[in-house]
């Protein structure tokens, strides 16, 4: 056999094994049921423990390396980890607890989810003076690996009329 065909049939190969292991993973996925509108309220406490941390590291790591962040007292879209981690390191100086005042979930399917409502941050300054700030939000869940990261997430203080 010359070098040409054994080159070949290796590049076959490989390109056998990778829509294989495509093919396994799209399997996987769809013997993975539905997941409860329950397992996706819980990831709105998952993050708000986070923030409860006051760790922005904490708070990012429930975002997928390539979300997207329009957050609720910042004009910046955070596309980045480090953008995300730079707003919510002021965020947290505020020692933000969110409370979900309404919300309408969306299973969109097996790996994906839509958490979109109203919710309220109590929040406290350096003197201990605390304020409410109510808010409408859009969470983007979707399942990587085994972990539900957010993908898309959306908050926007409540116009007042």
């Amino acid at each position: 056999m010359g070098r040409h065909t054994y080159a070949a049939g290796a590049a076959v190969t490989t390109v056998a094994v990778l829509f294989a292991g495509t093919g396994a993973a799209q399997a996987a996925d769809h013997r993975r049921q539905l997941p409860s509108e329950r397992e996706i309220r819980n990831l709105f406490d998952r993050w708000n423990a986070a923030l409860g941390t006051l760790d922005a590291n904490r708070v990012a790591d429930l975002y997928a390396p390539d979300a997207v962040l329009l957050p609720t007292v910042s004009a910046e879209i955070r596309k980045t980890r480090a953008a995300r981690v730079d707003y919510f390191k002021h965020f947290l100086e505020n020692k933000p607890v969110g409370r979900i005042q309404e919300r309408v979930i969306n299973i969109l399917g097996r790996t994906s989810a839509i958490d979109t409502g109203l919710y309220q941050f109590t929040l406290t300054d350096k003197q201990g003076h605390r304020s409410k700030v109510d808010a409408r939000y859009t969470f983007v869940y979707k399942l990587r690996g085994d972990r539900w990261l957010i993908i898309n997430h959306h908050s926007s203080k409540l116009p007042t009329e």
